[in-house]
């Protein structure tokens, strides 16, 4: 008879998961007793809840020393570490930008939170997955809450119809994804990352090229990069602002510890093949995303764009194969999440009742309307665009060197060319702000406290641009392959 029977030392690990799991039912009982006639008690309660997993994630945390735990299945590492705390931190930072636009739009109620603490269980699932059923439910565990999420505003057809096109190609890619496994688990036997590292080393045979064929797919589609980037654009359009934010910030936290568990980790005796199948994919997602964001006039529209293409960028540090290249998109994807956060935190602060703010034109003087508003802005699309000193031009920096050092050179070419193309639209943006006479956007939202925290998001962008040192060390510290 196994003994099922667990110890303390290895249930702590696991307590961010558990302590997550726990807050969500908490949460719920505290939304029906005191948030239903005053939703912004629930908002609170929120975020002091992420707030105590972030600190339950540093306690327990077993710093310098990785541990596989439940028979394989949960990995306790560095990486995992790191991306937890940042998950608990950018979902915080957007559920704080999007307590007021909740209320204007009269969507702020507990289930809006409770999904939300749902999507980031999922995040953190993921982060920690040593076994492909501990991949799929993480995924899953972050994809429903997200088809939810987008469809939260009923009254609004847009976000229906971008939710249905997100469920049926999201169901498609997790059958993709599943169908994938189970070749590989036929192939070995075995569910276990730590054993297919293994167990796939030598010349890989038609069924594991076929098996990894259908994984990179469900991978690409995760990432929304092309041609599986169909939902992008509805989503980041059509769903609430609040939630395009959640979808295109800590989201791509999972993303990468998806492709790096799965394909650095499960699956790295194979990198050659899975690597050339990447290559295609960020090369033609830097090329789409660049030039059709040129023609969005909508700037959620453009930055959906624009994460297609940067999502590229991510991909082509896994391309590298080695630890420099996952240690070089790792700091991408966080540096990513952390402007797009700001971008979004901008148009939040820029919208009122029945007002977007996401059209190109409503910024136009915006600089002689609200010049701190102007600036952060300025300083969120410098950043994006790679313009240095501003943290985006070592994020990219980095990527090409990893491509250099592994001779793609080709690929490095290619990535520098289209970031220069890239640059034209998120310079238009600062264009249309301090060369353009004023539009129709008005005075975005006098709130000090969320100004403030949207200006340490923007000042976080140039000051790790300064010192770009102090963030490359810690993802070169955390990274398992080294």
């Amino acid at each position: 008879m196994t003994d099922t029977t667990f110890s303390l030392a290895q249930i702590l690990p696991a307590m961010p998961e558990i302590y997550l799991t726990a807050a969500v039912c908490v949460l719920l009982v505290f939304d029906v007793f005191f948030g239903m006639k005053k939703p912004s008690r629930t908002a609170s309660f929120t975020l002091v809840l992420l707030l105590g997993g972030a600190l339950v994630t540093l306690l327990t945390a077993d710093f310098g020393h990785a541990r596989m735990l439940f028979d394989g299945m949960y990995v306790a590492d560095n990486l995992a570490t790191l991306l937890k705390l940042a998950a608990f931190l950018f979902v915080a930072v957007a559920l704080y930008y999007s307590s007021d636009y909740l209320v204007r739009r009269h969507i702020q109620k507990g289930e809006y939170y409770v999904l939300a603490l749902t999507a980031l269980l999922g995040i953190l699932v993921l982060t920690s997955a040593g076994n492909l059923i501990t991949i799929y439910v993480g995924i899953e565990l972050l994809a429903l809450s997200l088809y939810a999420l987008v469809a939260f505003d009923r009254e609004n057809g847009l976000a229906a119809e971008a939710a249905m096109k997100y469920f049926v190609l999201g169901a498609i890619a997790s059958g993709t994804l599943l169908y994938g496994m189970s070749i590989v688990y036929g192939l070995t036997g075995s569910l276990s990352l730590a054993t297919l590292s293994t167990a796939l080393a030598g010349e890989p045979s038609l069924g594991l090229i076929l098996g990894l064929t259908f994984i990179v797919v469900a991978v690409a589609f995760k990432f929304g990069a092309v041609p599986f980037h169909m939902w992008v654009p509805d989503v980041y359009e059509g769903a609430p602002t609040s939630v395009t934010m959640l979808v295109a910030t800590a989201p791509k936290l999972a993303s990468f510890a998806l492709a790096f568990r799965l394909l650095a980790e499960g699956l790295g005796q194979s990198v050659a093949t899975w690597s050339q199948m990447l290559a295609i994919i960020a090369v033609v997602s830097i090329v789409l995303g660049n030039v059709v964001a040129i023609a969005q006039t909508n700037l959620r529209r453009m930055l959906a764009y624009s994460a297609i293409s940067n999502v590229g960028f991510i991909l082509l540090g896994f391309v590298s194969g080695n630890a420099d290249g996952y240690q070089a998109a790792l700091y991408f994807t966080l540096v990513y999440v952390l402007v797009v956060l700001g971008a979004f935190g901008v148009i939040l602060l820029g919208s009122r009742d029945g007002y977007e703010a996401d059209q190109l034109d409503q910024y136009k003087g915006l600089a002689v309307r609200d010049p701190s508003l102007a600036l952060i802005m300025a300083v969120l699309m410098f950043s994006t665009a790679g313009v240095p000193p501003f943290v985006g031009f070592w994020a990219k920096l980095r990527i090409i060197q990893a491509l250099l050092g592994t001779n793609h050179v080709y690929l490095a070419g290619i990535a520098v060319l289209m970031s220069v193309i890239g640059a034209f639209y998120y310079l238009r943006v600062v264009w249309l702000m301090y060369f353009e006479a004023p539009g129709k956007l008005p005075l975005g939202q006098k709130r000090l406290s969320l100004r403030f925290i949207v200006g340490v998001n923007a000042l976080a962008a140039l000051a790790l641009g300064l010192l770009p040192d102090a963030l490359l060390d810690l993802c070169r510290s955390v990274m398992p392959l080294g």
